[in-house]
């Protein structure tokens, strides 16, 4: 902690400053009644070092004159009591003898809610409560550049080379434009088409879910969110980009981004068609709106017992695509947003469609710990995975008058995903002494259907502060699936004789469905002037029911019941809450919990038994909200939450579709409940744009749902989940981000520290194993933009990793390092020449016995056109060094592995990108 805080400290000290004919004048008034604002504070500070270099009080005629000052470069800030200060960089020289401000309007506080006003050339960013605000017209852009560029020089803000983002540690889950849905939960298709010179601010806040924001009751619900505010002339016109380009080794990727906005009206287009990784399928929506079965419906206060959640190896492709295997995509979407009636009423539409396939190999190398000494494995996979998905939510919402409003959200996914893997296994002792060989095919083909919609309905009553709201949802979730399984397993005994033999070759059905109707009302009532109460009563039906069937092939009309089951689940809940807020000036409390009662039924279709259980559903918060100045906050919170059981994990059903490794269900498991404290400091010192970032969180899970992993003498193992009762899980992360600019080579330096660490206990062959992974990094940047000059920016630093388990006392420990640097360098006739690199070290460790490293180096040579630059043509070579080795490590329940796969090599590329813009010029 001492390293975070010295960079908060702000040296004041009186100088003798010679006298000579340069000066600085005005006036001060406030915003309201525009009256003179006599004895308000003035201070110049030295822009480089901010040493106090001169003092002054605003005259009875409200009037200011500062003079005697040298040439150089200063800071002039203006005080005055109950008002946000004005601050302004200002540089006298030999054209700039004298300063003339006018007239500087001061806002009262209160109007602004602890607003910051930094109104500069350069500084650039407010503090408005729990809302950091960036002037994007104090950030220099290249012609043509979009928002994510923009995003790249904001203090505190990381874009990966992926489009996704985080901001002050955390991902950002969300990018809204004028604060409303752009092509949905998908914010590449945000910062990668809207331009950078139509957006007058971005801002960056935790969104609250709409009842929370409204009531003021806390639901953990929070969402990592940037607004992007746009100027208000550019809402007019046609704008675009058309990017083609063709490559070696028969790599292509074309994009399409067209938008119409005519003020509150945004129709906007996009198409991609590149097998580069690519996508057109962000991030987000990929993770909500996938074939497999791990998408959780159920989320109103942890109440809900059973989600769908599968392992399922069987279960088709998901659309997901990590790096592994080449990808061919295509996808498309559109875009409406409009409002009207005196902006009392809005609707925002989006459509999208896309299909991605990928195909690949990968090598896995697995270690796995066991009470007596270890088991190896080499698996060869080659895989072909298809997957299709089109979604469509549309969100309508009218005031019905100044005091209520009706939200209503609809949308709908439709996917299907298949997927082809082969398998070849060799399983061994930690002698090398041979166990089993498998051979196997999987295939399946899914799918799925979504669709949820949401009512939201608030009002605000008469006596201020009071309000009641109400939420309706219904979720509906069906998987139709269809596949096989073809293995032939040899188990091998003393001296590699061959033992025994396994073939199985069978069909897979399955058909899952999820129904929830939940309803929830919140009132809020002002118990004292500074201290409310949030109340809430909750009610929740969940309807689910699971059926999975084996066939043998050779004869598909018997059922293999060892491997078949039926089961529906029932659920129904209800939760009581209540939350009290209590408001200061500067220090925010929030105190509440939800209690609720959740009785769960499940019957077996096949045997008609009937099992009942209640549960008691706690999820207890606590929170502090303290502005330490107008710059800086600190948050400290807590959160409890029961976690509970899937559906595969209390399902009793085995699944075989790896028969080295079976999975069984528990219908005996009980919830979890984890409580987790976070704290949060942040800092941005305007006068001299130093950034500081601290968070730290710590969990603790008591009665963990683990694995339980059964191993027997051929190395064929069997999992299941069960609570540990006597011992916790544990996790903390750390991180610190600062940033400061040098005011003398307008250079920008960072650091970045991380922690994290997870702690848990699972069950090998019945004996408790204890696992520990912790990750230690440190990130030391410089970067440094001089406008049609040059870009540079540079980041390395090293990094430890502990990833080890009791049992064996094998570890995994062993250093790494990562850096990453890009140049672009701006030469005469419009020509840009760039590059940049990344490089990764891992090194060898006790469980692997050799060092990785990989340099992925790619340089970009390009020329504009047309007087506004918006005609380029590029020439790209991708991995220069032919480096991009797929790899990863990982550690798990005292299972190493080691995964090498398919990737993107070398390519080179040649592309033409037009920008097209009618859109108002600045005004």
């Amino acid at each position: 902690m001492r390293v975070l805080f010295l960079f908060i400290f702000l040296c004041l000290t009186k100088a003798v400053w010679a006298q000579s004919n340069y000066e600085v004048k005005g006036s001060v008034s406030n915003t309201s009644s525009h009256q003179y604002l006599a004895n308000a504070t003035i201070t110049i500070l030295s822009a480089k070092d901010s040493i106090l270099k001169d003092f002054s009080y605003v005259l009875s005629n409200g009037s200011f004159r500062m003079t005697g000052l040298n040439p150089g470069k200063y800071i002039l800030i203006v005080s005055y009591p109950d008002y946000a200060d004005f601050v302004e960089r200002i540089t006298l020289d030999s054209l700039n003898h004298q300063i003339d401000f006018g007239v500087i309007d001061l806002e009262l506080k209160s109007h602004i809610l602890q607003e910051v006003i930094v109104k500069a050339r350069k500084t650039s960013t407010k503090l408005l409560g729990d809302t950091l605000e960036f002037n994007a017209g104090s950030f220099v852009i290249q012609p043509n550049a979009n928002v994510e560029d923009l995003l790249k020089q904001l203090p505190g803000i990381q874009v990966n080379k992926d489009g996704k983002i985080r901001a002050q540690g955390q991902v950002v889950n969300k990018v809204l434009v004028d604060g409303e849905e752009f092509f949905g939960d998908d914010p590449t298709l945000v910062t990668q088409n809207i331009r950078a010179d139509m957006v007058e601010k971005i801002q960056l806040f935790d969104k609250k879910s709409d009842q929370a924001a409204f009531t003021g009751a806390e639901d953990n619900k929070k969402q990592k969110t940037i607004n992007i505010k746009l100027k208000a002339n550019k809402k007019k016109g046609t704008f675009g980009k058309l990017d083609g380009g063709i490559g070696t080794n028969k790599y292509y990727q074309n994009q399409l981004l067209a938008n119409k906005f005519n003020g509150d009206q945004k129709i906007s287009a996009y198409g991609t068609l590149a097998n580069t990784g690519k996508l057109g399928l962000s991030y987000q929506d990929n993770n909500r709106y996938t074939s497999s079965s791990d998408v959780q419906m159920l989320d109103v206060g942890g109440a809900v017992v059973v989600n769908i959640e599968s392992t399922d190896e069987l279960e088709s492709y998901n659309g997901k695509y990590n790096g592994q295997g080449i990808p061919k995509a295509a996808a498309g979407g559109l875009h409406f947003n409009d409002k009207w009636d005196q902006g009392n009423q809005s609707l925002n539409a989006n459509y999208k469609a896309g299909s991605l396939s990928v195909n690949g190999s990968r090598d896995i190398l697995t270690q796995n710990s066991l009470p007596s000494g270890y088991l190896k494995s080499d698996v060869n996979q080659v895989f072909d995975n298809d997957f299709f998905k089109q979604k469509f939510d549309v969100t309508y919402m009218k005031k019905l008058d100044t005091t209520a409003i009706l939200k209503i959200a609809i949308d709908e996914a439709t996917t299907n995903g298949k997927s082809l893997n082969r398998f070849n296994t060799v399983g061994s002792k930690e002698d090398d002494v041979l166990l089993n060989q498998n051979n196997r095919e999987l295939y399946n083909d899914a799918d799925r259907s979504i669709l949820h919609s949401n009512i939201l309905l608030t009002k605000k009553l008469k006596k201020k502060g009071r309000s009641i709201s109400f939420t309706f949802d219904e979720y509906f979730n069906q998987n139709n699936a269809n596949g096989y399984i073809n293995s032939n397993t040899n188990f091998f005994g003393a001296g590699g004789r061959l033992d025994s033999v396994q073939v199985t070759n069978q069909l897979k059905v399955s058909k899952e469905k999820n129904t929830v109707l939940q309803a929830n009302v919140s009132y809020t009532e002002p118990i004292l002037k500074d201290l409310s109460g949030i109340f809430s009563y909750a009610l929740g039906i969940t309807n689910n029911s699971s059926d999975k069937r084996s066939f043998d092939r050779a004869s598909p009309s018997i059922l293999d019941s060892a491997f078949s089951n039926s089961y529906h689940f029932d659920q129904y809940y209800n939760e009581l809450g209540f939350n009290f807020k209590y408001f200061k000036k500067k220090v925010n409390y929030n105190l509440g919990t939800t209690l609720g009662n959740a009785k769960y039924e499940q019957l077996n279709n096949f045997t008609n038994e009937i099992a009942n259980r209640n549960f008691t559903v706690w999820n207890p918060h606590a929170g502090i909200s303290y502005a330490l100045s107008k710059e800086s906050s600190l948050k400290l919170n807590y959160y409890g939450n029961t976690l509970q059981p899937t559906i595969d994990q209390l399902q009793p059903l085995t699944v075989n579709t790896d028969p080295l490794n079976l999975t069984v269900g528990n219908p005996n498991l009980q919830p979890a409940f984890r409580n987790i404290i976070r704290l949060d400091y942040t800092s941005f010192k305007a006068v001299n744009d130093q950034f500081i970032n601290a968070s730290g969180s710590y969990s603790i899970i008591n009665k963990p749902i683990v694995s339980n992993i059964m191993t027997d003498s051929s190395g064929k193992s069997t999992y299941q989940y069960v609570n540990m009762t006597n011992k916790n899980s544990l996790a903390y992360n750390l991180s610190v981000i600062m940033q400061q600019k040098l005011q003398k080579s307008d250079a920008t330096l960072g650091i970045q520290l991380d922690a994290h660490s997870n702690s848990y206990y699972n069950l090998v062959n019945n004996q408790e194993n204890f696992t520990r992974g912790a990750n230690y990094s440190m990130l030391f940047s410089i970067s440094k933009y001089k406008e049609e000059k040059y870009d540079f920016y540079v980041a390395l630093g090293p990094e430890y990793t502990v990833s080890k388990s009791s049992l064996q006392a094998i570890n995994n420990n062993g250093p790494g390092f990562n850096g990453s640097a890009s140049v672009t360098i701006y030469l005469p006739g419009k020509i840009q020449v760039g590059t940049d690199g990344d490089y990764q070290f891992r090194a060898k460790t006790d469980a692997f016995d050799n060092n990785f490293s990989r340099i992925l180096w790619n340089a970009t040579l390009s020329k504009s056109f047309l007087k506004n630059e918006n005609l380029k043509v590029l020439l790209k070579g991708y991995d220069l060094l032919d480096q991009n080795k797929g790899y990863d490590r990982v550690t798990a329940a005292g299972i190493l592995t080691q995964t090498t796969y398919t990737s993107i090599r070398r390519y080179f590329m040649v592309s033409i990108n037009y920008n097209f813009n009618k859109v108002n010029s600045p005004k």
